[in-house]
């Protein structure tokens, strides 16, 4: 293994590195903590570590002092039996004269695959003079219980499929300013494609059935490396039937009660227990997100149907089965998404008066935004619905602004408690704070 781990370090340090298009991600390196990665598979985190690694090359760091793991490397796989600790062993013994006088710049890419890692790199952050950045698809290497392990030696962060102004960068559009009408016609081309596409990067540009096969590619490698593998899940069926229900009924409500029941009518005989479990699981592989209503009591939150989201709408539209999915779930969807890269304070609430909201989103500055999303407000009925929901919850919240998100239409309206914004979807995108 050890001369395994050594041919390995050495062949990264020929490869041309690929970076791909700058990430607007406001990840900060602090002094003596390792800088954490995580988010869905295929997002673009193995990526970003190029692109950091291509700034300490381009600020002069030397490509020897640069150790870089994929541990979803196959040459790795008995990396399980003989412990993490040959990495260091490995290294040290190509460039001896390194241990202890230079920085070491270690990036561990999708290191949850390696059990045991947490302790690992605690020692390393104690003991040898590095730099460490990792990355991974496990929501859990951002919880309490892995930062008690570190002993406080980790800072995480979380990366999506791109953000509509990293589309925007891909596609070369400046938007920094007001907007000329000609470079609002390009942004509303450039959404048309975002739309259509979503936000994985590797699927950019690409056309609609490559686009479809790639999409199903990583649902099932989201399923069984992420899910099956991760989990020694008996009943990978079940699991795949569940996923496939919840993509067609993404922006709608649920109950464990009756997913549990859908399952039992298709054969599976999986317990409420289990089916709680697999939605938690696809939550921690950032693939489907579960939103609750927002209540001051958090057993009343708990009970009540929630909703489900996808990481990225254009999944969606490559999986679904069609039935169900229409363009209104779709553009709730693409709004969540954009929501939730910017906080996971994220519910849906209903007035005293039984009208629903979708989404009250607290954002880092501890404001709190009430989005209502809606294709159209042109039929009237619509119209008095969506604006009621909002003027109620606004009301209620004691906020003084509200916003339908629509996919063209444009508008302010006064109502008692304040002002409602009709906002177009690439508006609304485009004035969110950065992730």
């Amino acid at each position: 293994m050890l001369e395994i781990m050594k041919s390995i370090i050495l062949d990264f340090q020929e490869i041309e590195l690929e970076t791909g298009v700058p990430r607007r991600l406001p990840v900060r390196v602090v002094p003596g903590k390792a800088t954490v990665c995580v988010g869905v598979r295929r997002s673009g985190k193995s990526t970003y570590l190029f692109q950091l690694i291509k700034r300490l090359l381009n600020d002069g760091v030397s490509r020897e002092n640069i150790l870089y793991l994929n541990f979803f490397d196959d040459r790795l796989h008995n990396l399980c039996q003989v412990g993490p600790g040959v990495i260091t062993e490995a290294y040290y013994s190509l460039y001896p004269e390194k241990k202890n006088s230079e920085t070491v710049y270690c990036f561990f890419d999708e290191i949850q695959a390696v059990p045991g890692w947490e302790p690992f790199i605690d020692r390393l952050m104690r003991t040898e003079k590095c730099e460490v950045y990792i990355t991974g698809s496990s929501a859990r290497m951002l919880s309490k219980e892995i930062a008690t392990q570190m002993r406080g030696r980790a800072l995480s962060w979380e990366i999506f499929p791109f953000s509509f102004r990293e589309f925007l960068d891909y596609r070369q559009i400046n938007v920094t300013g007001p907007l000329s009408t000609r470079k609002r016609l390009l942004v509303q081309k450039a959404f048309a494609e975002y739309w259509e596409t979503g936000g994985f990067p590797e699927v950019v540009g690409l056309e609609r059935h490559l686009r479809i096969k790639i999409h199903q590619e990583y649902f099932h490698a989201v399923l069984f490396r992420d899910l099956v593998e991760r989990h020694d899940i008996s009943h990978p069926q079940a699991l795949k039937d569940l996923a496939h229900r919840l993509i067609d009924n993404t922006a709608a409500l649920y109950s464990i009660n009756s997913l549990t029941g859908y399952l039992k009518s298709l054969g599976h005989k999986a317990p409420k227990y289990a089916v709680a479990e697999y939605l938690e699981w696809f939550e921690d592989a950032y693939f489907l997100f579960t939103v609750r209503i927002f209540d001051a009591s958090l057993a009343r939150s708990k009970t009540n149907p929630k909703k489900i989201y996808c990481v990225d709408h254009g999944m969606v539209t490559s999986v679904a089965s069609g039935i169900l999915i229409n363009t209104g779930h779709l553009l709730e969807n693409l709004v969540f998404a954009a929501l939730r890269r910017v906080t996971s304070d994220i519910w849906y609430c209903k007035t005293k008066g039984g009208l629903e909201v979708d989404f009250l989103a607290r954002l880092p500055d501890h404001s709190r935004l009430l989005v209502q999303v809606c294709e159209s407000m042109a039929v009237p009925q619509t119209r008095k619905r969506e604006l009621a929901a909002l003027a109620e919850a606004m009301a209620e919240y004691g906020l003084r602004s509200g916003t339908v998100v629509t996919r063209s239409e444009e508008e302010r309206i006064e109502v008692d408690a304040g002002e409602i914004k009709l906002v177009p979807a690439w508006r609304f995108l485009l004035n969110l704070p950065e992730s």
